[in-house]
């Protein structure tokens, strides 16, 4: 999401950005602050920016983004830096591409924004906000497209993704079905509600919608025992949980309300999940007693565990945080606008 979002927002809505549990029916939990040490920042090469979702593969290599430039990066350590691993444009001109930073040439480059391993099959799957869903393999290269459109409707703004490694279901967001990710905004000054959820289905080969009306669906993730998906709905600022299995299969529910703008949402290996509030560039633009929320990890009941504060001093300033990352005792910061990945012991 664009750092400008949340100004714009400010001045529109006149909204306070703060956190808050939205479960009324539950009492208010105590959470406490999460602290970054050792943080630093792995540089992306050639003016590229935006590594908007971080992932690892089956053998826990990574971090893997989608940049810019169209291309999907894996970080090789020190000594090798980023490596250029895949790339989305079936059609990529390098001489255009290769580093570039401008939105008005995605539709020819690509931009890779969801991205997830399938720790089953090593593969690569990625929601590519103009080129649909795709998957590479182990060795990336060039990528398969795997659906284009659902219920003959095509993709316009593909935008975050989760797998099921049992079942090998993709279940992804289409954000708007009229506006493009290079005019996002214009979704959120229309209130636009066209966004989708789907399904892919590996067997059938075909993608079927589940939810439609949606306001700027963003990103999803499926709990530990694959039987709830969570929904960010930025449009609304809100968690929507589907249940997918039990007795409330195929029922949409409210998980959590926030007041701020919530972005992508990961689950870690305890099945609790992270998501990421995007304040903009330059810090929070309110005064809270939270300081400059930027994440949230939540429990499965929507209770608020920790809040990762973007003012932390051992962090520096966390910036326009577009998704926040659980892996091998480390927080793995991604950002739709910055030109680095933030990582720190956690």
């Amino acid at each position: 999401m664009n750092p400008h979002f949340a100004s714009f927002c400010l001045q529109s809505c006149l909204l306070i950005i703060i956190l808050v549990s939205t479960l009324t029916s539950k009492p208010a939990l105590a959470f406490s602050i999460a602290s970054l040490r050792n943080y630093h920042q792995l540089d992306l090469p050639n003016n590229t920016v935006g590594p908007e979702s971080v992932a690892f593969d089956c053998r826990g290599q990574g971090p893997y983004v989608g940049v810019s430039d169209g291309r999907i990066l894996k970080w090789e350590e020190p000594l090798k830096g980023w490596t250029e691993f895949s790339y989305t444009s079936p059609n990529r001109q390098r001489k255009l591409c290769d580093g570039s930073n401008n939105k008005f040439n995605e539709p020819i480059c690509g931009r890779p924004l969801g991205l997830k391993f399938n720790p089953t099959t090593c593969e690569l799957y990625i929601a590519d906000a103009y080129f649909g869903l795709l998957k590479t393999g182990p060795n990336g290269g060039r990528p398969h497209q795997l659906a284009s459109s659902a219920g003959g409707v095509p993709f316009h703004f593909l935008n975050a993704l989760d797998v099921d490694n049992e079942s090998g279901m993709v279940y992804f967001t289409d954000t708007s079905l009229i506006f493009q990710r290079s005019v996002w905004i214009l979704s959120i000054i229309s209130a636009d509600r066209t966004g989708r959820l789907m399904q892919y289905d590996p067997r059938t080969k075909k993608a079927t919608v589940l939810l439609k009306g949606l306001a700027f669906p963003d990103g999803v993730a499926l709990s530990k025992d694959k039987s709830f998906l969570l929904l960010i709905e930025t449009g609304t600022l809100k968690i929507l949980r589907l249940w997918l299995r039990g007795p409330k299969a195929n029922t949409l529910e409210l998980f959590a309300q926030l007041v701020g703008f919530p972005d992508n949402i990961k689950r870690n290996d305890n099945g609790e999940f992270w998501v990421a509030i995007n304040n903009g560039v330059g810090g929070s633009i309110s005064a809270t007693l939270l300081g400059d929320p930027v994440g949230a990890k939540f429990d499965e009941d929507g209770n608020v565990l920790e809040v990762l504060d973007g003012k932390d001093s051992a962090a520096a300033l966390l910036q326009s945080v577009s998704e926040v990352e659980e892996h091998n005792g480390m927080l793995w910061i991604g950002s739709a606008q910055n030109s680095y990945v933030g990582v720190g012991l956690y």
